[in-house]
């Protein structure tokens, strides 16, 4: 156990530092499910984000472009005026300052309080926002928005050791499965059919969370789960009643909260391919499903 544990920390700080390689061109196939209307998604590339459609949340764009949506950069601060026409906003892993900047300074507010107001109120009449936030810094660069919704974000770097993947060499991977209650029943994880159905998905280096009241917990931790506290996860606490995922309605509106982010697209880490590159999850479908419910089509 101490070597899983010391391997865990080796990792903390190499993922803050690491340089992640480009995943191969996707091959989708499969009829869109969007084919006459296409739903207007803004990607957040405006708040010195670490991931963007052209970098390593490219495969994420291109499995929705090929589902019908239209997929947008949006770069200027949020208001509901520039909100107003899309159907999802996806932020991920924001950030107040760039990689070139001291870590503590990446974890300031990466949003104005009129920006987090803006996305608040939008939600309330309809939109539906995905959050995707990351370990240190990122949970504090998050915070504000997070805050809006209710949402608790650990700031932490989440450990599963009864649960990490096999093959990958550090305790911060983890795989969730329905077979052992760590996959919870939501549209979002039964899908619209048998063959959207998530039964296991894997994570790579986040956070924990806890939502606000009649939120589901998607992906919620072991009981023996625990939080490494920044900056180095030398100091531990339980993780346990929280999860690295969630999803609520909130006014007319919905939001789904990852606490972290490779889970989402496919990313080569460390030599190793993670996200739904990595073989043996459902994430690629976990990310169709997502924006299914978000988009309202289940």
């Amino acid at each position: 156990m101490k070597y899983v544990l010391l391997l865990g920390l080796v990792f903390v700080h190499a993922s803050l530092f690491a340089k992640d390689g480009p995943a191969p061109p996707l091959e989708i196939s499969g009829k869109p499910t969007y084919r006459f209307v296409h739903p207007r998604v803004l990607f957040d590339e405006g708040h010195h984000n670490v991931h963007f459609t052209t970098t390593g949340f490219r495969p994420f764009a291109e499995v929705l472009r090929a589902d019908g949506y239209k997929v947008e950069p949006i770069r200027e601060p949020f208001t509901e005026a520039a909100l107003a026409k899309a159907r999802v906003l996806v932020v991920v892993n924001p950030r107040a300052a760039g990689k070139e900047a001291p870590v503590p300074e990446r974890g300031r507010p990466a949003f104005s309080p009129e920006e987090c107001a803006a996305v608040e109120r939008w939600v309330q009449r309809g939109g539906s926002l995905l959050l995707v936030a990351d370990h240190y810094p990122i949970g504090s660069a998050a915070k504000g928005l997070a805050d809006r919704f209710g949402v608790d974000m650990s700031n932490a770097f989440t450990f599963d050791v009864e649960h990490v993947i096999a093959d990958l060499p550090n305790s911060l991977t983890i795989v969730f499965e329905r077979s052992q209650g760590m996959v919870k029943d939501h549209p979002i994880t039964r899908g619209r059919n048998p063959k959207e159905r998530i039964d296991v998905v894997h994570t790579f280096a986040g956070q924990s969370l806890r939502g606000p009241a009649g939120s589901t917990a998607l992906l919620p931790f072991s009981d023996q789960a625990e939080d490494g506290l920044p900056p180095d996860a030398t100091e531990r606490v339980s993780a346990a009643g929280r999860t690295q995922a969630l999803a609520f309605s909130h006014g007319k509106g919905r939001v789904v909260v990852f606490g972290e982010a490779q889970a989402l697209t496919s990313i080569i880490s460390a030599g190793q391919p993670t996200g739904f590159g990595h073989p043996g999850n459902d994430n690629l479908q976990l990310v169709r499903n997502v924006l299914h419910w978000l988009s309202r089509k289940i």
